[in-house]
């Protein structure tokens, strides 16, 4: 009996031990102990791959004319569309920073092709125009473009280049489900900017910010006078400037979009449409100055030498800078900068205020 009692008592310390073990060994298999689903992980709300520190700075434009209309009811359109992106990117091409704009501007004529627009307005860019470009009413989703577009960006954080690029499109909108509540513009010109400016980057140090300046000017539009002919000119000014902690510059990119919408005596636009429009810097020695450069430089060197001034200084202290018919006096400058660089220092100012 003894015998019997001690193995019933020997099998109930034996299942009091395994059971012991089992449960110090396997907590997770417990459902009291299952980790809780985090909203992350849900569809639509996934949290983007972290970025390093910026090491590159890229500014990318993508202009078109290709919405001009012919003179047609007594009115002509010269209209050109400048997209724009600014970004900082980590080692390994992640992108850390963006800002994307549209610079959409229309220069109108009459019947007899002489000027209706202003010429003397400063053009808005689509996020400096905000609420004021009415897209909402016509959203699907009820957004503003300024909205659709900082969405947009906010998504491509943490992620490279190549991954934007992976975006499924169905007539030039995003199918992908992190977006379509949020994004329904039209997107690949936005991320041939992006590509552009990845491809452009310029390597810095110590940024932590970057910031978008735009400026436009309709000023140099003329009216057809006899056998003049009526033109429609663009001239968008554009800066991308990284920032440190500190608030002095660690990079720039200055580059303008000069462009011009020509028609002949009935109105017809006579210049390419379908034209790849390139920007200053894209033309490099084909933009022609340095016959007429008193140091015989071109525009984009000089552009550059400028460029390379800043770092190192706080926006205010180049916006600040004395200058003689536009034209900088430091002797810093005066051997390699003799372009006028007031348009180019207005949007730098612009871009120390939108980094981030």
């Amino acid at each position: 009996m003894k015998k019997i009692f001690a193995l019933v008592l020997s099998s109930v310390l034996a299942l009091s031990v395994f059971a012991g073990c089992a449960k110090t060994e396997e907590p997770a298999e417990t459902p009291a102990e299952t980790p809780v689903e985090t909203p992350a992980e849900e569809p639509g709300e996934e949290e983007p791959a972290e970025a390093g520190a910026i090491v590159k700075l890229g500014l990318g434009i993508k202009t078109s004319i290709g919405k001009s209309k012919d003179l047609t009811d007594g009115a002509a359109t010269g209209q050109v569309d400048s997209v724009i992106v600014a970004a900082g990117f980590d080692k390994d091409g992640k992108i850390v920073s963006v800002t994307i704009d549209t610079a959409q501007d229309k220069v109108g004529f009459d019947a007899e092709m002489k000027l209706t627009s202003d010429t003397a307005v400063e053009g808005k860019s689509k996020l400096e125009l905000g609420d004021a470009y009415n897209m909402r009413g016509a959203s699907g989703i009820g957004k503003e473009w300024n909205e659709q577009i900082e969405a947009f960006g906010a998504w491509m954080i943490g992620k490279t280049v190549e991954e934007v690029k992976a975006l499924e499109l169905v007539d030039d909108v995003t199918t992908n489900e992190e977006l379509t509540s949020s994004v329904t513009i039209k997107i690949s010109g936005y991320i041939s900017a992006l590509e552009e400016a990845y491809a452009n980057a310029i390597e810095v140090e110590g940024a932590e910010k970057v910031g978008l300046g735009v400026v436009t000017s309709i000023a140099k539009s003329k009216s057809m006078e006899g056998e003049t002919m009526a033109v429609a000119q663009v001239d968008t000014t554009v800066v991308a400037t990284a920032l440190k902690a500190d608030e002095t510059i660690a990079g720039t990119f200055i580059d303008v979009a000069q462009t011009k919408v020509e028609f002949d005596k009935d109105g017809k636009v006579t210049s390419d449409k379908a034209a790849d429009v390139k920007s200053k810097l894209e033309l490099g020695d084909a933009y022609n100055m340095k016959g007429v450069s008193g140091i015989k430089k071109e525009w984009f060197e000089q552009a550059k030498s400028l460029a390379e001034y800043m770092v190192g200084k706080k926006v205010a202290d180049v916006t600040g800078m004395e200058l003689a018919e536009n034209v900088p006096t430091s002797e810093d400058l005066t051997s390699s900068v003799t372009i006028k660089v007031n348009g180019y220092l207005a949007a730098l100012e612009k871009a120390g205020k939108n980094a981030r």
